[in-house]
This record gives structure tokens, C-alpha cells and sequence, in this order.
């Protein structure tokens, strides 16, 4: 069972365990006006940082969302649009269906137009985290000395550890797919993927290029470590990242990213800090080889899976490779990694990156 082993958070260097817990979710949109009159009673006071403008007719101000999320402003038979637009005294203008536009809102009144500006963004923002991850931010780990090394790894932990519970081929990683993540990310349109080109355009500029130096980074995996508490009991199992050179520029450039992109709203605020490390071993493979570790237990709508999952005897493992070495690489390039999707060469399909040098 999950509540047995709960997803861990570190916070000031402490572990906790965070346990799952079934919450209401909205699946359908009959449901959609009963979470519209919940939620919009934190949205009433009027906000300031909208920009409005002045015409003729009274005010105007403008929303851009991905279309996806269209129906949830909408709501069932525009519900929540007529309730929005009554309970404000504006009109709300949402393009059709599949096309990408402006939610416009107008109004006689500023402060009618304001307040129909912050439940639209309270309901967007709502949905938006519902979605599923779409991309990630990430290093790729697949270089051929790296790959050999994890492939050496693989044969020999089933060569001694192979009559340990649960350990077995199938929950390695695919060696073409070794990466590091940066952040997770729901892009859903073709214009939020080019701002996210942007944004990590401007981190090259602004302070990746004065931390690398304008080169590769040199760094080495090497050694491991499992993700829960009871080394008996292992879902995950990761190699450690670290530079050659013993400095912190890789952890500073990564957590600086990170922060650059929470604060923009692109990557939701979960850590503080990113744990540098490349998945080798996962259980989730075990049944699904394209799963795609603890990002895949929630659905679309945000309703919590509880994914049987049978953890190994991790044990063995950690004593006999703790240190094992699988090879130096240089990290040149961030990419912005599309899930689910594979390129050519079996790895992960890159929407866009940028390099060091």
C-alpha cells in the first residue's frame, strides 16, 4: 500500500513523510459551477496590477489563456461565464474552441471589469494545476561512457542482487533515457513553449553563462542512494551528480533556475532546492516502462492514484555499489523535454534548449 511508503519532503535538512490523502476532486464539469462559488469567495477584493483600459464604451482588459482551459471559464451550458458576467456587470468575449486568443472582458464600471479579471485568473490558475505535467527541464545524462557505466551497473547488481525481493530487469532505467531534472512543467500551448524558450534564454544571459564560464560542466555520477526511508523496502534508486572539480556550480546554477522559473509562475513552488540526481532504478518500470516516477500518480483532473507498486530489497544493492562509479560527462546543454515523447536516438524529444558553449 502507498500510506506505507509516502512520498518523502526534505525541508531544513529533515525528511518527512507525506501522506496521500483522497481529497474531492471536479472530474466532470457538472461540477464546475459548485467549485466556481467556492473558490471566488477569496476573489471578490479588487486588484490593482491588472491593466485596464479606458475606451469609449466604459473599460476593457484582456486575458491570455491556452485554449484548453477555455471550458473551465465557460463552465456547463456557460454557467460560469453568466454568473461571472451578472454577479460583475461585464461581458466576458472567449474565443471558440481550439482557438488561440484573448479572453477579453469589458464593463461600465473598472472595478466590475477588475473583479471579473481575478476569478477568471483564480479559475485558470485552479485548472492549470490540475493539468498533467507536459515537459521538464533536464539535463541529458546519455552520453556513451555514462551509458556503458549504467549498463555495467545493471549486470552486475542482477549478477549478485538478483535473488533479492523484487529485483529484477524491469525496473531499470532505459540507459538512453538517464537525465537530471530541473523542474516539471504544464505547457499547453505552442506560445507557452516559446516562453519558456525565452525565460531560459534570459537565465543564459543573466547569470548561466557567468556561472559556467561559457563551458561544459564538467561533472561525474557516481555513487548511490534510494529515495524513501527503509532501505528493505526501495521504489527508487538514484545515482548522485556532482562536478569534478568539487565546486557547488552545478547545485547554484540549477537552483537558480528553478528560481527564476517559480517565480514567474511557469514551474509551481514545491521545493527550494533541486536534488541533484539521475534515477537507475524505479518500480513503477516494473509494470510500465514509460513510467515516468511520482509525476505519474495523479490524473488530469488532480485525483491522487494509488499505484500498487512492489518496492525490492534494496539492501544488497547499497552495500555492494554505494560507490559505484558510472563515468564523467559534460553537461552543455539544458532542454526543454517533452514527456512521453522520444526523438530518433530513444531519448526523451527536446521542444528546445540552450547550450553553454
Amino acid at each position: 500500500m502507498e500510506v506505507l511508503r509516502p512520498q518523502l519532503i526534505r525541508i531544513d535538512g529533515r525528511n518527512y513523510r507525506k501522506n496521500p490523502v483522497q481529497e474531492q476532486t471536479y472530474q466532470h464539469e457538472e461540477d464546475e459551477e459548485d467549485f466556481y462559488q467556492g473558490s471566488m469567495e477569496c476573489a471578490d477584493e479588487p486588484c490593482d496590477a491588472y491593466e485596464v483600459e479606458q475606451t469609449p464604451q466604459g473599460f476593457r482588459s484582456t486575458v491570455r489563456a491556452p485554449s484548453l482551459l477555455y471550458k473551465h471559464i465557460v463552465g456547463r451550458r456557460g454557467d460560469t461565464r453568466k454568473k461571472i458576467e451578472m454577479e460583475t456587470k461585464t461581458t466576458i468575449s472567449i474565443p471558440k474552441p481550439g482557438e488561440d486568443g484573448e479572453i477579453v472582458i469589458t464593463g461600465q464600471h473598472r472595478n466590475g471589469v477588475i473583479s471579473a479579471r481575478t476569478r477568471i485568473d483564480v479559475l485558470l490558475d485552479t485548472f492549470r494545476r490540475k493539468q498533467p505535467f507536459t515537459h521538464f527541464l533536464a539535463f541529458f545524462l546519455n552520453e556513451v561512457e555514462v551509458q556503458e557505466g549504467f549498463l555495467r551497473f545493471q549486470e552486475e547488481v542482477l549478477a549478485k542482487c538478483s535473488m533479492d525481493h523484487g529485483v529484477d530487469s524491469s525496473i531499470f532505467q532505459n540507459p538512453k533515457k538517464l537525465h537530471l531534472t530541473i523542474g516539471m512543467l504544464v505547457l499547453l500551448s505552442e506560445e507557452e513553449i516559446q516562453q519558456t524558450c525565452e525565460m531560459l534564454q534570459q537565465c543564459k544571459e543573466e547569470f548561466i553563462n557567468d556561472i559556467s564560464g561559457g563551458k561544459p560542466l564538467e561533472v561525474e555520477m557516481a555513487g548511490i542512494e534510494y529515495m524513501n526511508d527503509d532501505p528493505g523496502m526501495v521504489d527508487v534508486l538514484y545515482a548522485k551528480v556532482h562536478m569534478k572539480d568539487g565546486s557547488n556550480r552545478l547545485q547554484e546554477l540549477v537552483d537558480r533556475v528553478l528560481e527564476r522559473f517559480q517565480a514567474s509562475g511557469l514551474i509551481v513552488k514545491e521545493w527550494n532546492s533541486v536534488k541533484l540526481h539521475a534515477t537507475v532504478m524505479n518500480t513503477l518500470f516494473r509494470k510500465d516502462p514509460n513510467a515516468e516516477g511520482r509525476y505519474n500518480l495523479y490524473t488530469a483532473d488532480g485525483k491522487y492514484i494509488f499505484k500498487e507498486r512492489e518496492s525490492f530489497d534494496g539492501r544488497n544493492i547499497l552495500k555492494l555499489f554505494e560507490n559505484f562509479y558510472f563515468g564523467s560527462l559534460k553537461l552543455n546543454s539544458i532542454h526543454i523535454s517533452q514527456r512521453f515523447t522520444i526523438d530518433s536516438f530513444g531519448n526523451y524529444a527536446s521542444c528546445g534548449q540552450i547550450d553553454f558553449s
